[in-house]
């Protein structure tokens, strides 16, 4: 399932997942890293969408520079706690944000990252998951994200253009598990 594992005769079991899966396929009666460290160094060409309530960063990776992006906030209010008359309004105008942001959003997502679809191997969502599947349901030409989509969700708290920048650290990670 695109993780390596591999079982030492004195010690736990190690599973390895690159995080872009493994494309090599075989059963060693030895331990063999070399096909597994080969794939940890592979450079993919990778599309990125982070998306937050207040806030949206759309980029494109080749291997682990950004050759592509572009980033976006708006205001979004806060849930309101309080009952009565004004909460109704509070509500709407709390969703009339959120549809403008998720709108924003997926423009920028379609105008940066479209032109780079017939390339991109790989696609990495993040932020908030809901607000990335509003962004992905707002276009049905950004339906190709999901398709290429990277098991492992990334956790982001505000997607910004540093973030975005820095991203590769997490990108690349590979996930490790004893046991």
């Amino acid at each position: 399932d695109g993780a390596v594992r591999i079982e030492p005769e004195d010690g736990e079991p190690l599973v390895v997942t690159p995080p872009f899966g493994l494309a090599h396929v075989r059963e060693y009666p030895v331990v063999r890293v070399s096909p597994l460290l080969e794939e940890l160094e592979e450079d993919h060409l990778v599309a990125v969408l982070l998306v937050r309530l207040g806030g949206y960063a759309a980029g494109v990776f080749d291997g682990e520079r950004l050759v592509a992006s572009k980033v976006g906030s708006r205001f979004v209010k806060g849930r309101h706690k309080k009952g009565g008359s004004s909460s109704n309004r509070f509500r709407r105008r709390r969703e009339e944000q959120a549809r403008a942001l998720v709108d924003a959003a997926a423009d920028t997502a379609a105008r940066v990252l479209g032109p780079w679809r017939e390339r991109v191997e790989f696609a990495a969502l993040g932020g908030d998951r809901a607000a990335v599947d509003a962004v992905l349901a707002a276009r049905a030409d950004l339906g190709w994200l999901r398709e290429r989509a990277i098991p492992r969700f990334l956790t982001v708290a505000d997607p910004r253009q540093r973030v975005l920048e820095a991203l590769p650290y997490d990108l690349y990670a590979a996930e490790v598990l004893v046991g």
